[in-house]
């Protein structure tokens, strides 16, 4: 990271002399006119259209703090880089008040706030930039109707270079495009739609993707999986069968995955379950069969560690111990599961999933799937952080890589010493 810093003092130098050609590529001389609603029942149709926008888009998550107000802000962002702060998106002098639906646009399209300062990629505007001009007003028509919270937006805490202006024109100059969303045309409508929310308004490359040392993505298409930086939950390749891919599923299992949080093939767990639980479950039938079919026809590829890359699992007496004390009553002798209850760890792909991340989040943290109208009492996992010892749980989970069936690397002390380290986050 010293070197980082290091080379980021450079970038900054140069910024100075590359201020006029970042603003030439970044200014809004593309900015399209605000749609206006004609009646009152168009209006109010605008707002339900906006909400139902915002929830596509994850919006809460990020900016509505753990029992606080409604996308009030103040919720604290860890990058690798420091702290970014979410803005308060109320009507409130201390957020939207006075903002108008061009300045809206530009902070999602061109990464610009109200004032022209350039904007954190922690708000995933290298996604944003794609919406349509209509559904970026219907959200801000949206937010616009809610209650006012005066909640002052808090500062945020990066390091330097990275807390400078001038480091981030660099950055977007080298990394960042306003862009629009291009129907392919040899495709159908159904799959266009899945496309733009997966590519756009989900934002879904933002986890499900590698980053670069400067915390850059490859683009919307990226989705190829990567390690969450600072969380440390892996989000699985999408193209990957043997991932998170679902190519070979059929489209009620994926639109059960992600309405419900549980299908016949999975449940979701970890930043997901909040994905879920607040956004996708809010999506209706045509708009989830539309993200199944564009996420079902991704290109597919392997993108996990062979046996062949790292010393593959052995079943050892340890962990085959901790599997019959803390695991068997559950999830059977054999891995078998209970169905609709507890998943099968038998010819279960996230058992052989590398990096182990999410395993050991999982085994120390436990978890639940995200409580939903088709899943109201989920069944959970309890955690095992203060019975476990890192030896145990490296153990355990080699042995589980290592059975029926399964041949996958070995989980090593040091990995889950590291990972637990993220987990008490």
């Amino acid at each position: 990271m010293a070197t980082l810093g290091r080379a980021l003092v450079v970038i900054v130098l140069v910024a100075v002399l590359a201020a006029v050609v970042v603003a030439g590529l970044n200014r809004d001389d593309d900015l399209e006119l605000a749609a206006v609603a004609t009646s009152p029942a168009d209006a109010a149709a605008t707002i339900t259209r906006g909400e139902y926008l915002v929830r596509a888009g994850s919006c809460f998550g990020c900016h509505t703090e753990p029992g606080g107000a409604a996308y009030a802000g103040g919720r604290a962002i860890e990058t690798p880089f420091g702290v970014v702060h979410a803005p308060n998106l109320t009507p409130d002098p201390t957020g939207l008040a006075g903002w108008t639906n061009d300045d809206f646009w530009r902070a999602l399209h061109n990464g610009r706030a109200r004032d022209g300062r350039l904007l954190y990629p922690a708000f995933p505007y290298p996604n944003y930039t794609r919406l349509a001009r209509a559904d970026s007003d219907a959200m801000f028509t949206y937010l616009q109707s809610l209650a006012p919270v005066a909640q002052p937006n808090r500062a945020h805490v990066l390091r330097f270079p990275f807390d400078q202006q001038a480091a981030l024109a660099v950055w977007r100059a080298l990394f960042f495009r306003p862009a629009r969303f291009v129907v392919d045309a040899a495709k159908s409508p159904q799959w266009n739609r899945g496309a733009y929310l997966v590519e756009t308004l989900g934002h879904c490359n933002a986890c499900h993707s590698q980053r670069n040392v400067f915390g850059a993505t490859t683009g919307p298409l990226d989705l190829a999986g990567g390690l969450i930086p600072i969380q440390n939950w892996y989000a699985p390749s999408l193209h990957d069968n043997r991932e998170a891919g679902v190519g070979d599923w059929p489209e009620r299992d994926v639109v059960a995955l992600l309405q419900n949080g549980i299908s016949a093939r999975a449940a979701v767990q970890g930043p997901m379950a909040e994905v879920v639980a607040r956004s996708t479950r809010y999506l209706t039938d045509t708009d989830l069969a539309a993200m199944a079919l564009y996420l079902r026809e991704l290109a597919p590829f392997e993108h996990s560690a062979s046996p062949s890359d790292a010393t593959a699992a052995v079943a050892n007496e340890r962990g085959a111990k901790v599997y019959a004390d803390r695991c068997a009553n559950c999830h059977g002798e054999r891995g078998e599961g209970v169905a609709g209850a507890y998943p099968a760890l038998a010819g279960n792909r996230a058992i052989a999933i590398s990096p182990p991340a999410n395993l050991v989040h999982i085994v120390l943290r436990g978890g639940f799937p995200p409580t939903t109208a088709g899943n109201p009492r989920p069944f959970g996992m309890p955690p095992f952080a203060t019975v476990l010892s890192d030896q145990d749980v490296a153990d355990v989970l080699s042995h589980l890589r290592a059975s029926w069936g399964q041949r996958a690397p070995a989980v090593s002390a040091l990995e889950v010493s590291r990972y637990r380290g993220a987990a008490v986050r």
